[in-house]
């Protein structure tokens, strides 16, 4: 087998060891700070890792382990695994630093990571941290603090590659090659400005090097440019980004200055993040609480749990209202959860779909009427396809076809409402500028079971007594 064939055959640990932390080496390293080994050993472990798997790394250590680690390796650790930290981790290890260390980190990051960095530490710590970096790089930190948070001013990178309209090819390559002049580490587009240093256009540096020197950089430039304003919700920036495969993009002040620019590696994490935070809503919890302490996890999942009890009383009392009825027909205990379960599941799965939609901007006012038809078909169709099949089974179980047509009318009712409710609700909730994510579970679940043990119960006290 070719060394290309063997590599397609790798299973998925053995990819997770190729491509990412492997469980032996935190297992190395926990043994190496338990067993007191000097800081040469725990920087000889961690050196072949990429910043995204040593951050990794910490993040599965204790917090013992991460402080003995940070004690050890900390003042050589890359600044950048400081940004790929997990918020709440990133939180509890920067209280180890001084404020040399952190000015340290903050000078070796690009002023985006940089942004990112200090944005968590509390106000005290910010001013003095600020305080402690010379005055040109505060005054650009200052001013991307002054924006809104997660706008795209808090999003954009400061240093920018720009050339003047008037250039020719060979002056900007001139200019790149200068060892005097400080560009970025890592750029793949050159932005064209006029005089009044508004972003006219874009160079690909693709397009630029396969081009004659004499050429003005305005011939080859593109001059459709998505300029973003710096106070540009970031998850538009990402909607931008993905709408129009964008690799960068210009940000502008009011006046229609450039600032900044936003790169699609920023855009990732924001699209990761934004999509953790939606499913993490739906689930019922605010935010990732995987490293906090179980006080602050239990007291930002009481809220929701809360809202849980009160829909499940209103459920309840729904159910009360028949007492008679199932007192009168056991059966009907027995098979009540059924129709207000699959109600529950098929509106989720209408929810998920929904809420994914509106947040990728695919489910907009124009065609809102056509998905909310074709979810209540959805429904209907597998309604009538449960319908049979558990009319049936109630029929051959409980030996009563009266019983059977019961709970086959009550699943195709149900069903129907949570076609309906799945969609409505998140774009009712969009509507009134509430976000979709967070409250849709707890109507849609309120109204499958009562729709559920409305139908089912009432039709059987209809139908059966």
């Amino acid at each position: 087998m070719s060394e290309a064939a063997e590599k397609l055959e790798l299973d998925e640990d053995a990819l997770d060891e190729l491509y990412g932390l492997s469980d032996e080496l935190v297992a190395q390293v926990e043994d190496a700070l338990e067993e007191g080994e000097p800081a040469e050993k725990i920087q000889d472990l961690i050196d072949p890792l990429h910043v995204a798997d040593v951050a990794d790394l910490l993040e599965q250590l204790s917090s013992s382990d991460r402080d003995d680690f940070v004690e050890l390796v900390g003042d050589s650790l890359d600044p950048e695994v400081w940004v790929h930290l997990d918020d709440n981790v990133r939180e509890d290890m920067v209280e180890d630093l001084d404020t040399d260390q952190m000015v340290e980190i903050v000078n070796e990051l690009d002023s985006d990571d940089a942004i990112e960095f200090i944005e968590d530490l509390d106000e005290a710590e910010q001013q003095e941290v600020l305080e402690a970096i010379p005055a040109d790089d505060r005054a650009i930190l200052e001013q991307s603090l002054s924006f809104p948070e997660d706008s795209a001013g808090r999003l954009m990178q400061r240093e920018v590659v720009t050339v003047p309209s008037f250039w020719s090819v060979g002056q900007t390559i001139d200019y790149m090659r200068d060892e005097e002049i400080e560009l970025p580490d890592d750029f793949y587009n050159i932005v064209v400005i006029d005089p009044s240093h508004k972003p006219v256009g874009i160079v690909k540096l693709s397009k630029l090097l396969r081009t004659n020197r004499d050429k003005l950089v305005t011939e080859l430039m593109w001059e459709d440019v998505k300029v973003v304003p710096v106070t540009m919700d970031q998850e538009d920036v990402a909607f931008l980004f993905r709408q129009y495969a964008l690799v960068e993009t210009p940000v502008v002040d009011d006046t229609g200055r450039l600032v900044g620019i936003i790169t699609v590696d920023d855009i990732v994490e924001v699209l990761d993040e934004e999509h953790e935070e939606d499913i993490l809503k739906m689930g019922g919890v605010k935010e990732d609480d995987l490293y906090s302490d179980v006080v602050e996890t239990t007291r930002l999942r009481f809220s929701w749990l809360l809202v849980n009890l009160l829909t499940a009383v209103i459920a309840s009392i729904v159910i009360s209202l028949f007492e008679e009825t199932l007192e009168q027909l056991v059966a009907l205990a027995i098979l009540m959860p059924i129709v207000a379960s699959m109600g529950g599941n098929a509106g989720t799965q209408t929810l998920t779909v929904a809420v994914r939609a509106l947040a990728t901007n695919e489910l907009t006012t124009s065609n809102a009427f056509r998905v909310v038809w074709k979810e209540v078909l959805v429904g209907g169709v597998n309604g009538i396809l449960f319908a049979i099949l558990m009319g049936g089974l109630a029929w051959a179980w409980f030996n009563d076809l009266a019983l059977g047509l019961v709970i086959a009318s009550a699943m195709i009712i149900n069903m129907l409402a949570a076609g309906m409710a799945g969609t409505l609700i998140p774009i009712g909730l969009e509507k009134v500028g509430k976000d979709p994510a967070i409250a849709s579970t707890v109507f849609l679940t309120t109204i499958t079971d009562v729709v559920g043990f409305l139908s089912f119960l009432g039709l059987s006290a209809w139908v059966l007594l």
